[in-house]
C-alpha cells in the first residue's frame, strides 16, 4: 500500500460532517470506499452509555448498502477539525472485518494513507484464536 491519498474520500467524509454533524449527538463523520469504487458515509451517535464511533458505524451502513470490502476508510471531525485516527476499538475492529484496508491518518498536509496493520503492531487477530468447532 502507497501513502498516496484518496482526497475525494476525504472530502466526502469532510462534507458529511460539515452538513450532517449537528450537536453533541454527532461530531465525527467517517468515509470508506468500497472495492467497486463507491463511497459509503456514517456519522458517530454519541450516548452517555457509549455510542458507537463513525467508523463502526460506517462498517453497518457499508452491510446495509450490499458493501462487505472496503479499501480504504476516513474519518474527519466536525467544525473543521480534519482528519482524526480511529480509536484503538476502532482499529482493532477494522482489523477484523477488513485486515488489508488503509486507513488515512495524519494532519493538514501531512495525511498519508497506512495499513490498519501499522496502526497495530503485535495485533490480536481474533479470527485466529477461534476454536474450530467438530
Amino acid at each position: 500500500m502507497t501513502n498516496s491519498v484518496d482526497h475525494e474520500l476525504v472530502q466526502a467524509a469532510a462534507e458529511v460532517a460539515r452538513t450532517r454533524c449537528r450537536g453533541d449527538n454527532h461530531t465525527v463523520a467517517a468515509a470508506g470506499r468500497a472495492r467497486d469504487g463507491r463511497i459509503v458515509t456514517a456519522v458517530n451517535a454519541y450516548h452517555f452509555t457509549g455510542g458507537p464511533c463513525a467508523e463502526l458505524v460506517l462498517i453497518g451502513a457499508a452491510a446495509a448498502q450490499g458493501v462487505y470490502e472496503l479499501d480504504t476508510i476516513v474519518a474527519v471531525g466536525d467544525r473543521d477539525r480534519g482528519v482524526i485516527p480511529p480509536c484503538g476499538r476502532c482499529r482493532q475492529a477494522l482489523l477484523d472485518y477488513f485486515p488489508r484496508i488503509g486507513v488515512v491518518v495524519g494532519e493538514g498536509d501531512r495525511i498519508r494513507t497506512v495499513p490498519v496493520t501499522s496502526l497495530l503492531p503485535e495485533s490480536y487477530v481474533w479470527a485466529d484464536h477461534q476454536l474450530d468447532s467438530e
